[in-house]
């Protein structure tokens, strides 16, 4: 189900775009090669991290941040649903 695609990182950011926080990608050091502001939903991602790093830190993030799935679209929330059955499955 995950191709480290750009086209894949895409799809991941429209989901994030979807839900109430906000996808940035700036330069900075973070150990774990992202950064959560809860308090003003903010999520800041290492720019210099190559595609499969981006996709990666963002499943990441997706396991742990809860997100409001209703202003998802019907195609976001089947990615949503599936990639929380892959989460199972690892």
């Amino acid at each position: 189900m995950i191709k480290y695609t750009n086209q894949f990182l895409v799809k991941l950011e429209d989901l994030i775009a979807e839900s109430d926080y906000f996808l940035r990608y700036e330069k900075g050091n973070f150990k774990s090669g992202y950064c959560l502001l809860h308090d003003q939903k903010i999520i800041i991602v290492n720019k210099f991290f190559t595609t499969e790093g981006k996709i990666n830190i963002l499943l990441e993030i997706l396991r742990t941040v809860p997100l409001n799935t209703t202003k998802f679209s019907e195609k976001n929330l089947k990615l949503y649903e599936e990639l929380s059955q892959e989460e199972v499955k690892l």
